[in-house]
């Protein structure tokens, strides 16, 4: 089947509208046709049971990142195993280096399918529109990062002033956005953390996500503490939607 096709064949398993679902709908149907390799189960099935996304990405030039839908057993949240199985193995061939973003649920299949080398558990949060206060720094700047998409930065200079020289101290942009989502990144240099800067260009991506029509998310590894408290400040809520991102090899055999 065709990309366009395979597309229609999984488009039942994602809600446009869940922050939950959000990155998979991204990498499936918004992420470039030329750095997407799409697998549906069963193959060439008008209506898919599951499906798994290979997707080219800045994060890693050499291995893709794995997102899916595993098709569903009769129970509640539940996965068929022998079938997941199958279509993962349809999908990637043995000692197949990968990067895995995958709902938590995932992790018990996973680890036996493939050989982890690193895994982080990550939480989601969404804006919290009630709870979000614009933020009036006039040392933020907006730019534009090498794939086109707004970049807000504080710079300072070599003499430590705020809003001169050419050292950028604190920075949030997207990871990813789609029609109605758009997922926010955030570094603040180490000397310059707990000053302010990074709720300033987090805030700064907030109100220009949403003069957009879109809904910010904000990804973090969960034991980072200061970059929750972080996304809190500025009106992050979690969701209780914890993904998980592994790096691994996939195994000849499970």
């Amino acid at each position: 089947m065709s990309l366009v096709e395979t597309r229609q064949a999984i488009k039942h398993l994602l809600d446009d509208n869940s922050p939950a679902d959000a990155a998979a709908v991204y990498y499936a149907f918004h992420h470039p046709d030329e750095k997407t390799h799409l697998f549906s189960y069963p193959p060439d099935a008008k209506r898919a049971s599951g499906y798994v996304c290979l997707s080219r990405t800045g994060l890693d030039l050499f291995r893709p990142l794995v997102t899916m839908r595993l098709p569903e057993s009769g129970e509640k949240h539940g996965y068929d195993f022998g079938e997941a199985t199958e279509m993962l193995f349809q999908a990637m061939p043995p000692d197949a280096e990968v990067i895995i973003s995958a709902p938590i649920s995932y992790r018990p299949l996973i680890s036996v399918l493939f050989e982890v080398e690193k895994e982080q558990q990550l939480k989601l949060l969404a804006l919290d529109r009630g709870r979000f206060q614009p933020i009036v720094n006039v040392f933020v700047v907006r730019i534009q990062s090498f794939d086109g998409l707004p970049r807000f930065v504080i710079k300072q200079g070599p003499d430590g002033k705020t809003g001169f020289g050419e050292d950028i101290v604190a920075s949030a942009g997207l990871n990813w956005q789609s029609i109605r989502f758009a997922e926010i990144y955030v570094h603040t240099s180490a000397p310059q953390r707990q000053q302010g800067f990074g709720q300033s260009v987090v805030a700064a991506c907030v109100q220009d996500i949403l003069g957009n029509g879109q809904k910010p998310l904000y990804m973090v590894v969960s034991d980072n503490e200061s970059s929750i408290q972080l996304a809190e400040s500025v009106g992050f809520v979690a969701i209780g939607a914890d993904q998980i991102l592994i790096e691994g090899r996939r195994k000849t055999q499970p």
